[in-house]
């Protein structure tokens, strides 16, 4: 069984933030740069422990089933075939017409 989580990350701008210590952190709230955001899918197997992780540009439907793909063929080269799912993020890999393609769909995805 593997666990998967996404973790949504603030994007940071090219060139990184200015650390400045004689300017106020409202300089950056005032900034009109806006760099949107990364998502960091992970997957780790129940019992070997073993993870597998990419940074994402979303966390839609597609995207998810297509990571959900290539995670599974990553563990299974490592040794480690996925049987199960278990996430808690329902919409994106559960309720997504996209995943309804991936073997997992009826056989174990459960959300908790």
């Amino acid at each position: 069984m593997i666990h998967i989580d996404v973790k949504k990350l603030g994007g940071i701008p090219d060139g990184g933030w200015r650390a400045d210590p004689n300017q106020s952190a409202r300089n950056h709230a005032a900034s009109r740069t806006r760099v949107g955001f990364d998502y960091v899918h992970v997957v780790v197997d129940d019992h070997s422990r073993l993870a597998y992780a990419e940074v994402l540009p979303d966390e839609k439907g597609p995207t998810c089933a297509a990571f959900l793909t290539r995670a599974a063929a990553a563990m299974a080269a490592a040794g480690a075939p996925v049987k199960r799912v278990m996430t808690d993020n329902a919409f994106a890999y559960r309720l997504s017409r996209a995943t309804s393609t991936t073997p997992w769909r009826d056989s174990g995805l459960n959300t908790s």
